[in-house]
């Protein structure tokens, strides 16, 4: 086969491969097709690596640039097929958070390796062959994005496993050490870009000087963007780096000229940016906001929890399934503690029960329920919950006022009425579920503690509210037997 011939076959391939994608994205809008969308995403990135793997064997591919090649899919591949299959439902987030980080590592290492082998053919008299102004930027842009979400994510990620307090940590004259990182990073890259496009001359080194101090820039500023900001943004924060990722990727795309990397960079990088601007609308906050205040680093107010001169109902896991048992109506809202406790099975048992004994049960879904966007969506979904059952926030709140009971199991800002009325409170203002109008609640926790966003809950003192302390999955074993035994 010609070199011409081939050309149109990998070009076609590459057509296949964006078409699945975009199909396979498109089913993912419910997890009822999610699961065939993942797939036909996984075959187009198959199409798409076959037919660049065959165009560049027509090349001058030595046996040293095979076995990189072939050692790097074995190594990552089977490194990424053993973590996906061993993680917990738990520390999902954080395995999301290093995939991100890893994707915007290799992007702006491809970037810079492409950046320093045509830099090193650069003489001052003829300029930069290949190096011209339009491919410099979209060098210096993957690179800055890259090595953002590289930084950052590896930050969110060691938030989420509580190798950071998940709290803002605040470094001395943060906001000034930002400042100066983004003002000197943004001006190497417009020299860069400059110098690029001939407009400015530069040895090929100190060029490559240039770059590093681009990089250093970018690293820094990943890591004093996501160190600040703890509570319930995190899952707006990993959405947002995802979109990041996407994006590196795309700019890859453009620095060697592969169209599969631009179209897949492009829809993870649009994709990502919606949910996340869904997601900061979820909370009633814009995701400027997020990113220069420390939401969920105040300690709250006890003055949320005194005012209402309430105390503390506690109630039997008997009290608790007569309550489930003789209801007409049960909405169960599902939080990080379930997934903590690996209790999506035991809740969807519950379920089972109540619905034999003719109660209509539904699952009250927030946007930024857990520590990842989905996060609880994806958690029933692996116990087999029928997906009709899963209600989002606007869907789910007219229905509480007919609730006969609420059940909150390990769920606490996403139900904290302080949103509504405490204009002192840090999550005032944002949108939650609104268990309180419900007849009755039950709050299945370990204990009295505070919820991510480090604030008491107000719902805890209400005289409608009866709580349940225990293990979520021990709790929801226990409603199971004391259920049955009715």
């Amino acid at each position: 086969m010609n070199s011409t011939n081939l050309g149109y076959l990998v070009h076609l391939a590459f057509l296949v491969g964006a078409a699945l994608f975009v199909l396979g994205l498109h089913r993912m809008n419910s997890p009822v097709t999610a699961r065939n969308g993942n797939r036909m995403s996984a075959v187009g990135m198959i199409i798409a690596v076959s037919a660049e793997l065959l165009f560049v064997s027509q090349g001058n591919m030595g046996p040293g640039n095979w076995a990189i090649i072939v050692v790097g899919i074995a190594v990552g591949g089977g490194a990424g097929l053993a973590m996906a299959r061993r993680v917990a439902m738990t520390s999902m987030p954080q395995l999301v958070s290093l995939f991100n980080a890893v994707g915007g590592g290799a992007a702006a290492l491809l970037a810079i390796s492409d950046f320093i082998g045509l830099n090193g053919q650069r003489t001052l008299a003829q300029g930069a062959p290949g190096l011209d102004g339009w491919r410099t930027l979209f060098i210096v842009a993957d690179v800055l994005i890259g090595s953002v979400t590289f930084t950052g994510s590896l930050i969110a990620s060691a938030k989420l496993m509580g190798k950071l307090r998940g709290q803002p940590i605040l470094i001395p004259g943060g906001r000034l050490v930002t400042s100066l990182v983004v003002i000197v990073g943004l001006a190497v890259s417009i020299v860069l870009v400059l110098a690029g496009a001939g407009a400015v001359n530069y040895e090929a080194w100190e060029l490559e000087v240039l770059l590093v101090i681009a990089l250093v820039c970018a690293l820094a500023f990943g890591v004093t963007m996501v160190l600040p900001i703890g509570g319930a943004d995190m899952p707006v924060v990993i959405s947002l780096l995802n979109a990041f990722t996407g994006t590196a990727v795309s700019m890859a795309g453009f620095v060697i000229g592969n169209v599969m990397l631009i179209v897949a960079g492009a829809l993870v990088g649009a994709s990502g940016a919606i949910l996340t601007n869904l997601m900061a609308t979820a909370m009633n906050r814009s995701v400027g906001n997020i990113l220069v205040g420390g939401f969920g680093g105040q300690e709250g107010t006890q003055a949320a929890m005194t005012s209402e001169g309430g105390t503390v109902r506690e109630v039997s896991v008997d009290d608790a399934a007569i309550q489930l048992a003789y209801a007409s109506k049960v909405v169960i809202v599902p939080g990080y503690g379930l997934a903590v406790a690996q209790a999506q099975h035991g809740v969807r048992e519950l379920a089972d029960l109540l619905e034999a004994r003719g109660i209509e049960v539904s699952y009250a879904i927030h946007p930024v329920a857990g520590r990842m966007p989905g996060h609880m969506n994806v958690l029933l979904a692996e116990a087999n919950v029928p997906y009709p059952q899963l209600k989002e926030m606007d869907e789910i709140n007219p229905e509480f006022p007919r609730t006969d009971v609420a059940l909150i199991v390990g769920a606490n800002d996403v139900t904290n009425p302080s949103a509504r009325t405490d204009k002192s409170s840090p999550i005032f203002g944002m949108p939650i579920l609104d268990v309180d109008h419900a007849r009755s609640i039950i709050v299945l926790k370990r204990s009295m503690g505070r919820g991510y966003a480090g604030i008491d809950n107000p719902l805890y003192v209400n005289p409608k509210t009866g709580m349940f302390f225990a293990d979520a999955k021990k709790g929801l074993q226990q409603l199971v037997a004391a259920v049955k035994a009715l």
